[in-house]
């Protein structure tokens, strides 16, 4: 009997490979880490996950990469790196080390990098949310990095340097700004990214910093960069 298609909703778990790993910082830290890949195929692209702010609650675990690690593997073919940075706890572990405000955190940005190139993971992006955005600003901009995802950045450790390198090293960077955002609208955002000419600023009405009720959205606006051929996704997964 051939089941219905069933709608994928908050906690559906799609087939992958997921693989429990631990990324190693130049200085001497473990960072308890996750890759999720398609199954039984490879890999066209890879998503580089850096978490919220673990002071506030952020970790490799906040709802909208635990939602792309359970579906983007199946439904858009993406390798999802998730991992916890410095000092931040989620049920997959604690990374050792201490938060360190974007500053040490480099180091954790990097061995998640060094991995994607070790491992042969294929055309990585990094998608940051809140404090990930200013990681990826900050420390992403490596010549093996495609380009960068933006959630609902807040521009709080980001300095002008930060934006001239994206600026001068011509990569895509896709800013994805709630309208009720309580650190930088999307207006706001229009004009503090004008410093990199290629930056593209997409808002999302009627959300919040969180996008909560709003995942579907921001990860077809992920899958359009990573994986074109994919999106939109679709609502409903036909294994039932």
């Amino acid at each position: 009997m051939t089941q219905e298609p069933a709608r994928i909703r908050g906690n559906t778990v799609l087939p992958s490979v997921r693989e429990a790993i631990v990324l190693a910082t130049a200085d001497g830290h473990e960072l308890v880490a996750e890759l999720a890949l398609p199954q039984g195929r490879p890999a066209v692209s890879t998503m580089i996950c850096l978490h919220p702010l673990p002071t506030h609650g952020g970790m490799m675990d906040s709802h909208l990469f635990r939602k792309a690690a359970n579906r983007l593997p199946e439904l858009a073919d993406l390798a999802v790196l998730r991992f916890n940075t410095r000092g931040t706890q989620s049920e997959h572990g604690r990374s050792t080390g201490e938060f360190s405000a974007a500053v040490q955190e480099r180091f954790d940005v990097a061995a998640a990098i060094e991995y994607a190139e070790f491992n042969a993971l294929p055309d990585p992006w990094l998608v940051g949310w809140s404090f990930g955005t200013d990681l990826a600003l900050k420390h992403g901009c490596d010549p093996g990095i495609c380009g960068a995802i933006l959630i609902s950045p807040p521009l709080r450790y980001s300095t002008a340097a930060d934006l001239e390198q994206w600026a001068g090293s011509g990569k895509p960077v896709i800013a994805i700004v709630p309208e009720l955002d309580d650190y930088l609208t999307p207006k706001a955002a229009r004009e503090r990214f004008q410093a990199i000419p290629q930056a593209e600023v997409v808002a999302v009405a009627g959300a919040k910093h969180l996008f909560v009720g709003h995942t579907e959205r921001v990860l077809d606006e992920i899958v359009a960069r990573l994986n074109p051929a994919a999106a939109p996704l679709p609502a409903f997964y036909p294994g039932g």
